[in-house]
């Protein structure tokens, strides 16, 4: 029998995983921002471009979206106060739900502290232990975790082939069935084939449940998704998420969709049970920003010209994207060590790049994942594939003089 004196020690299992990571070049550090002036923001004292971000319609510093959040909070304080079902829930909240609800063409929309609780609220309100679930091979950690934790069957296909998912459904044919996708793939860029996901789905019996974090506000008629972009509805995707955190620059989410769902999970989801509700100010800043992403067509339209102007620069000097007409575009790099080079020659030149690494991403996949916004120009474009090009064959600059400065 083991003895407490011989169970391993928790410290040692912490710094044998830290020195894991460090040898594979795969250790994470917090930048601090200290302020934020359009696409711009200083990160250690320095002034750097931003291309990592998600504010992808330029709404986070909205002046009418920070004047709803500082007048929704003079009136009614800074915080939620207490879950949805005690006294949480705020008439601020059911008039976003209701413009959520409206945009999306949906019957019914539900609030969440975050996309990663709401996932978790769907899979374990309306799958058990008797239950599949078959998700894309790329699907976000939160949606994997979720099935995890609801006790389901999980299985997952090959990645964008609905081939593989029906083949995932037909392997299980008993019990409740669910089958989850990204809409936009947050490292990746591309869109999932939802129209023959949703065949897939309706000659299965199992439900469509799309995460569209990425997609919402930026792709489909109006911003209204990817789900729309297919030309589903309701019948056909039952509920989808959509972040608040992204497009439309607050923070938080919501799941949309039929009326009867969305009402189980009100009654019954714990991470909706369970937590404090969204502060109203927040609630009313995203009503501001949804109202914006309605009417702003212009931000789309000018954000899909920085992806055309982007693509055409950086094929043009041989850099290596992946296939995505979203403004996530990754850079691929390969090794760890490479991207972590660029990645620092691109800050010695004043623009914010992000390396990602496994295992957010597969092995030997490592990447830049730039992500354009309707902030940017077409200088800071042009700059940014200029010092991509530069990044790529000299990781380290060696003469700043010689580095692209981005476009003030």
């Amino acid at each position: 029998m083991t003895t407490p004196t011989e169970r391993p020690g928790w410290q040692a299992r912490v710094a044998d995983a830290r020195a894991g990571r460090e040898a594979a070049s795969r250790t994470r550090v917090r930048r601090s921002v200290s302020h934020r002036d359009g696409a711009r923001c200083k990160v250690d004292g320095q002034s750097l471009l931003n291309f990592c971000g998600n504010d992808y319609l330029g709404l986070s510093q909205h002046f009418a979206v920070v004047n709803a959040l500082q007048e929704a909070a003079s009136r009614e304080g800074a915080g939620g106060v207490a879950s949805h079902l005690v006294c949480g829930h705020h008439e601020m909240h059911d008039a976003l739900e209701r413009e959520l609800a409206d945009w999306l063409e949906a019957p019914a929309a539900l609030l969440f502290g975050s996309g990663f609780l709401a996932n978790l609220a769907v899979l374990q309100s309306l799958l058990d232990e008797d239950a599949v679930c078959v998700q894309d091979r790329l699907n976000h950690a939160s949606l994997i975790d979720a099935a995890r934790l609801s006790g389901c069957r999980l299985r997952r296909y090959p990645h964008g082939d609905p081939e593989g998912a029906i083949r995932q459904l037909r392997s299980l044919p008993e019990g409740l069935a669910m089958l989850a996708t990204d809409g936009v793939f947050s490292m990746d860029g591309d869109v999932a084939p939802l129209r023959q996901l949703a065949l897939v789905a309706k000659v299965q019996k199992a439900m469509l449940y799309v995460d569209d974090a990425h997609g919402v506000g930026v792709v489909g008629p109006e911003g209204r998704g990817s789900v729309a972009e297919a030309r589903l509805g309701v019948a056909e995707v039952p509920l989808q998420l959509a972040t608040l955190g992204k497009a439309l620059g607050g923070y938080g989410a919501a799941v949309v969709g039929d009326a009867d769902l969305v009402g189980h999970l009100a009654e019954t989801a714990r991470p909706y049970l369970y937590t404090t509700a969204l502060p109203p100010a927040q609630a009313a800043a995203t009503l501001a920003a949804v109202k914006l992403a309605r009417a702003d067509h212009w931000r789309r339209t000018k954000l899909q010209e920085l992806v055309g102007r982007f693509r055409d620069r950086a094929l043009r000097v041989g850099l290596e994207l992946m296939d995505s007409d979203t403004p996530i575009q990754p850079v691929m790099c390969g090794a760890d060590a490479q991207a972590l080079a660029m990645s620092q020659a691109l800050e010695d030149a004043g623009y914010w790049v992000a390396a990602i690494r496994p295992p957010t991403v597969s092995e030997g996949r490592a990447r830049l994942r730039v992500t354009l916004s309707a902030l940017h120009g077409p200088g800071d474009i042009d700059g940014l594939v200029d010092a991509l090009a530069y990044a790529r064959d000299r990781a380290t600059p060696r003469d700043p003089a010689r580095v692209p400065q981005p476009v003030e």
